[in-house]
């Protein structure tokens, strides 16, 4: 692969600014970068190795404050441009969930293993002290919670926390 997301790993709860790293080659040492949700988009460029054909570390740090995000879930995109016609190319794709577009003020989130007895509303109700706040908890482990309606002993659930 040309160029590598290593973090964040696919469907992490990221708060802003968006912190993304890996590895990457671009055509005179330039990538650009975008995060978007199909409404609203942050897009720049950074440097990485030390020319056409080398490897390098990356970091970034994307401030996203104002984004008019309408959903809590967001692609980071890393990508080329092509010099022969500008179109993206080498590009690499990481869906990732917004924190802040599911509690106001995120902060980061704790983990919840689910006990015998406990229920999505119960978790929701001890975290937020209310039993409608059960969908934060949804959105916040798509990959984990299928149906609301039924979790299971053992599953780790991530619990958005606001300030």
């Amino acid at each position: 692969m040309v160029n590598l997301i290593q973090q964040p790993a696919p469907y992490d709860l990221v708060g802003n600014p968006i912190l993304v790293g890996g590895i990457g080659q671009g055509f005179e040492a330039t990538l650009q970068y975008r995060v978007h949700d199909g409404h609203d988009e942050r897009t720049g460029f950074f440097n990485v190795g030390g020319g056409t054909g080398e490897h390098g570390q990356f970091q970034l740090s994307i401030d996203v404050t104002g984004a008019a995000f309408q959903l809590d879930r967001l692609f980071v995109e890393v990508y080329e441009e092509s010099a022969q016609d500008g179109s993206e190319i080498n590009k690499v794709t990481v869906p990732v969930i917004y924190g802040p577009g599911i509690v106001p003020g995120y902060i980061g989130y704790r983990i919840h293993i689910v006990e015998p007895g406990d229920t999505l509303s119960a978790i929701a109700d001890a975290n937020y002290g209310s039993t409608a706040a059960f969908g934060n908890i949804v959105r916040a482990n798509p990959l984990v919670i299928s149906d609301p309606n039924l979790i299971f002993v053992g599953q780790a659930l991530r619990i958005p926390i606001g300030a």
